[in-house]
């Protein structure tokens, strides 16, 4: 929700694994221009994720620091780790990568930054003491 989608308004996410009837897990073709950010920096609790760059170069950021990631380079993020991720593109030109995940319902993104979390049973976000944000029910 506003304004915490504003880093993230030109991300672009091309459903793959749901054009294809998928259901354990999900393939996204991801595109992230100049200055966009992935996401809001989070983890899951009950999904494995994993990213491969395939053009272009983004700096991964980790509780841990910040690593650059090149084309061909790859991130995994285990479930339940607490360590939020999230990539920025920092570099002139246009990014593209594959966002790999599990499909679990009892999952719950947790953000690192700000107050929010978001189940992904419902998709709805809410502060991290379950009230929901404006507009999410």
């Amino acid at each position: 929700p506003p304004p915490f989608d504003q880093p993230c308004a030109e991300r672009t996410r091309q459903r793959l694994g749901d054009a294809g009837g998928l259901q354990d897990f999900g393939v996204n073709l991801m595109t992230l221009p100049p200055g966009g950010w992935s996401s809001q920096r989070h983890w899951h609790s009950h999904e494995d994720e994993l990213v491969y760059v395939l053009e272009g170069e983004l700096t991964l950021v980790e509780d841990g620091g910040e690593t650059l990631l090149k084309a061909g380079d790859s991130a995994a993020f285990a479930k339940n780790s607490g360590d939020g991720h999230h990539m920025i593109n920092r570099s002139s030109v246009t990014a593209r990568y594959l966002e790999v995940g599990s499909r679990n319902p009892d999952d719950v993104i947790t953000c690192s930054d700000i107050d929010m979390m978001s189940p992904s049973s419902d998709g709805r976000f809410l502060h991290k003491d379950g009230v929901p944000y404006p507009g999410q029910g």
